[in-house]
């Protein structure tokens, strides 16, 4: 599908530069996809309506559906590297697929920004020069994060429910890893539990019965949803409080769950709350949302973290497309490197990225969100 550029004195006479965006739009319930297409809709008007990049070229997005499915998502990535004046092609929720993709990625020579996904090894990936940079998360500044949450609140004793992926062999490792330097967190036992499974219940048991005081999830949203729906329906002294990756945040975690959600401690962590935001930015960033989707309020925003990474780091793959002067890949690669500053939703990134850092968010941008009553997430205490 191809998406018009916003209108702007002199785009009819300028050759388009295009951003091409390959995620999980056709998967039933997940609302990431979207998310990271309405961040990118709203950067690129702002910028169109600003003139463009490349001194008067409007920028236009080509989206294609993976469907959370690796073989569709390479066959997407084949032919957005052939397309001309594309420059950079940004990524969905889902990291196995892109792992699976960075070989075609590598072979093309294709620029791939990541805007949701979080397997240290989509970045950590062995390219020379790499040509993957990623505004979002990652496993291993995530499990520590959430393990430290958990000591905290005087959860020592701790079980993980994952994915049988690499994202969860991802986790796996980052939690191994920080409790190996943290003496008073332990990891009574791993559960693994694979995609579209109907019941996570007697895994939850399993870590309760091996001695958790809490669960941490890795999960997207459907088994989440499962999970919290079956922990409500224990005896409240069998519900553990559950701290989840962000994969939740992704879908309809909320309507699947139910009324079941207000009866379960469960925290998921962020990068960025749309909450946080002062007036002034927040009456700016919603009016660029408004003039592009049916946003008009913080709450009426779903997958806030995918929009707002998807906004800054398309507004920085504009100034490095200035800098490189050129829609030619590796020139724009190269010049994302040169990019001194820019203030964006998140924060001010000065640099967002470095020959050495592909990585433009860090430890500082961790929060830990709940829901609402009304489903709406919110930053808490954490």
């Amino acid at each position: 599908m191809l998406l018009a550029s916003a209108a702007w004195p002199g785009a009819q006479a300028a050759a388009p530069v295009r951003i091409g965006l390959d995620a999980e739009f056709g998967l039933d319930n997940s609302t990431s996809a979207q998310a990271v297409e309405l961040g990118l809709r709203a950067a690129i008007g702002e910028i169109n309506r600003a003139g463009g990049v490349l001194g008067g070229r409007p920028l236009e997005l080509v989206t294609k559906d993976h469907r959370s499915i690796p073989a569709r998502g390479i066959r997407n990535i084949e032919e957005f590297a052939r397309m001309s004046d594309l420059v950079a092609v940004f990524g969905g929720r889902f990291s196995p697929v892109i792992i699976e993709e960075l070989p075609t990625l590598k072979a093309t020579r294709t620029l791939f920004m990541a805007a949701w996904s979080s397997a240290d090894g989509i970045v950590d990936n062995g390219m020379q020069p790499n040509y993957v940079y990623r505004l979002s998360l990652r496993d291993s500044l995530a499990m520590p994060k959430l393990l430290e949450t958990a000591r905290k609140r005087g959860l020592r004793r701790v079980g993980l429910l994952l994915t049988n992926t690499s994202w969860g062999r991802s986790n796996l490792a980052a939690a191994e890893k920080f409790v190996a330097a943290t003496k008073d967190v332990r990891i009574v036992q791993t559960a693994w539990y694979n995609w579209r499974d109907q019941t996570l219940v007697a895994r939850y048991r399993t870590l309760r019965a091996a001695g958790a005081q809490a669960v941490v999830l890795v999960a997207n949203d459907d088994e989440a949803a499962v999970l919290v729906r079956e922990v409500a329906a224990l005896p409240a002294a069998e519900r553990m409080p559950i701290l989840s990756h962000w994969g939740v945040t992704g879908g309809e975690f909320v309507r699947q769950a139910g009324p079941a959600l207000n009866q379960v401690d469960f925290s998921v962590i962020q990068t960025f709350s749309f909450f946080q935001l002062d007036r002034p930015r927040r009456e700016r960033i919603l009016a660029s949302l408004a003039a592009v989707s049916p946003v008009r309020r913080i709450e009426d925003i779903k997958g806030p973290v995918g929009v707002a990474h998807a906004y800054d780091l398309m507004h920085i793959l504009a100034r490095a497309i200035d800098l490189a002067g050129s829609t030619d890949r590796k020139a724009v690669r190269d010049a994302l490197e040169r990019v001194r500053e820019h203030r964006g939703l998140i924060k001010t990134y000065a640099p967002p990225f470095t020959p050495t850092r592909h990585e433009a968010l860090g430890p500082r941008e961790l929060l830990v969100a709940r829901y609402r009553p009304d489903g709406v997430l919110v930053p808490s205490a954490d």
